[in-house]
């Protein structure tokens, strides 16, 4: 029988050890430790080449560094915040077959949404015992969400008004004309207005009065807000390694 591989993402080696340890105890686990977002870039890739996948990811809320990891051979430091949800969606982008589960010390009903909403599978809390952290590792693993009890209301709430925000942010998307949806997705990619500019071919000035438009009809007053709506909406950046002919021509 194959054993289940489970990698423990924890910048506190002590604990990270101590439970990878306990897990590589049981008949059908076998796990390994890293404490760092870069370590985690390394093993998976390092996995990935020998042909032995990890199936679980355990991953500490509060983990303190953090780099994408957008494909293999390929990190690079990313704006955001230092955790370790933001390390699940990176990984989870590149390693989709890869099952997560946050480890927290506090129950959070909206971090806790945010994770399952970016690619975990469950949250448990880190004094959970080990038969309940071996159950949490075979459920995820057939397809299960595992949350403690006294978080699913919460999660649930968050999750509802997560939708209903998407909805209204889609509606306000649609207002924009398609000009104005490319200068958007410009801006999500992070271009400054010179680099539009460029990119669509469009005058500097041309380029400030789609801003402008753009902000007006979604109701915000900054680029950053404008770009946060426009994630929620589920609005991707343009494609930079397309010719700009050809990003111009996609939805």
């Amino acid at each position: 029988m194959a054993r289940i591989r489970v990698l423990v993402v924890d910048d506190h080696r002590i604990f990270a050890e101590s439970l990878t340890a306990a897990l590589a105890a049981e008949s059908d686990v076998e796990g390994s430790a890293v404490g760092s977002a870069p370590a985690v870039h390394r093993c998976l890739e390092r996995a990935i080449a020998d042909g032995r996948r990890y199936d679980v990811m355990l991953v500490d809320a509060e983990l303190g560094s953090i780099t994408k990891v957008p494909a293999p051979r390929q990190p690079e430091q990313i704006d955001g915040p230092p955790d370790g949800i933001t390390l699940i969606e990176n990984a989870r982008t590149t390693y989709p077959e890869l099952r997560a589960v946050v480890l927290a010390e506090q129950d959070d009903p909206r971090r806790a949404a945010h994770a399952l909403q970016v690619g975990a599978s469950g949250w448990v809390a880190k004094d959970s015992s080990l038969s309940r952290l071996l159950a949490v590792v075979h459920g995820v693993l057939r397809d299960e969400t595992h949350l403690p009890p006294a978080l699913l209301t919460g999660v649930l709430r968050e999750l509802t008004a997560a939708r209903r925000h998407r909805t209204e942010s889609e509606r306000l998307i649609e207002s924009l004309t398609p000009r104005e949806q490319e200068v958007l997705r410009c801006m999500v990619a992070g271009l400054a207005r010179k680099a539009v500019a460029e990119r669509l071919f469009l005058s500097p000035h041309t380029v400030r009065t789609h801003m402008q438009n753009v902000l007006g009809k979604l109701g915000v007053h900054s680029t950053l807000a404008a770009v946060a709506l426009a994630r929620r909406a589920g609005v991707g950046p343009i494609d930079l390694d397309l010719p700009a002919d050809m990003s111009r021509s996609l939805p």
